[in-house]
């Protein structure tokens, strides 16, 4: 089997123990891990892959409490940095009545923008490991530098790239950049896994099949899509598949996108195939189980602590 690394950040999640219409009516909160990175980590991880969380962390409380959590979880933390720069980055969350979300983040800056090139410089990748990452640390600061020499070493070690924009629109302050930042670094990607509420900002098409064929015409072969209740599609060369979502009760959505990657990730690596050369029945396979644990990590509260083990997701898929 190879290796799962996820670069970028982990954060405090603050979720509401009430369900308000808005972040300014909630009135208490509880401390919990996450942060898109540390999520699909300690996925690929609670399911059976040896990972590893690259990313940077505050010299406080927050910091310890995220390093012990990734611990817990069985990611590797050996290249997980501490720094007294800046403090861990914190998040709040509302939740509306159908586990919809809205965040306010305080990391202005953070401690994951710290991440430098002198710290990664000596990490090495192979060809069966699997690179994950997000365009959250994308700003222009020391993290975005040292993600793309990260990246650059895995395309030379022929390591597979998965990247999941995970758009947060009120982290950047120039949305032309923003989109231009995403769409510059999809070159690295083997993999798209991209959402239906984010294709329109970063293709500029309101029409999927539109957005789809924008982004094969730069170039990206391989595709997932996200549709939320409805399921997911893969667009895998010339291979086109679709299933169709589950039908649960959302607690809280916090993360689940997350999971879906950190599944995709360890069934790639459970099946050992470059995505160029998956069957359709692989693929099948692939997003069934990823598009069930991400339902079944949407039926409780909060991120990492609400990941599933794989025995957990398998009992999932057979109710």
């Amino acid at each position: 089997m190879g290796r799962v690394f996820t670069i970028g950040e982990a954060l405090i999640d603050f979720i509401p123990l009430e369900i308000k219409d808005s972040l300014k009516e909630v009135g208490s909160f509880a401390k919990m891990p996450g942060g898109a990175p540390a999520n699909v980590a300690v996925t690929a991880s609670k399911l059976g892959s040896k990972s590893y969380f690259i990313g940077m962390l505050g010299e406080d409380s927050f910091g310890n409490f995220l390093l012990d959590t990734l611990n817990k979880y069985g990611v590797d933390t050996a290249y997980t940095y501490k720094t007294s720069k800046a403090k861990t980055a914190l998040a709040f969350v509302s939740l509306g009545k159908d586990g919809s979300r809205d965040f306010s983040f305080y990391r202005d800056p953070s401690a994951d923008l710290f991440l430098s090139v002198e710290n990664v410089k000596n990490i090495e990748f192979r060809s069966d490991d699997y690179i994950s990452f997000c365009s959250v640390d994308l700003v222009p600061y020391p993290v975005k530098d040292a993600t793309e020499y990260l990246l650059k070493k895995a395309k030379s070690s022929n390591a597979t790239i998965l990247f999941d924009p995970n758009i947060r629109k009120n982290l950047w302050n120039d949305m032309n950049l923003y989109r231009e930042t995403v769409l510059y670094f999809m070159k690295y990607a083997d993999i798209l896994k991209i959402s239906d509420d984010e294709i329109e900002f970063i293709t500029g098409k309101s029409d999927i099949d539109a957005g789809i064929d924008f982004l094969k015409s730069l170039g990206v072969k391989n595709i997932i899509l996200t549709l939320g209740k409805n399921g997911a599609s893969a667009y895998f060369g010339s291979k086109y598949l679709h299933i169709d979502g589950i039908s649960i009760v959302p607690i809280d959505t916090t993360g689940a996108g997350d999971s879906f990657v950190g599944a995709v990730l360890h069934m790639l690596d459970i099946i050992g195939k470059k995505p160029d050369d998956l069957s359709k029945s692989e693929l099948d396979e692939i997003l069934n189980f990823a598009n069930k644990v991400g339902a079944l990590v949407s039926t409780k509260k909060g991120a990492i602590d609400s990941l599933p083990t794989k025995e957990e997701a398998l009992n999932f898929i057979i109710d």
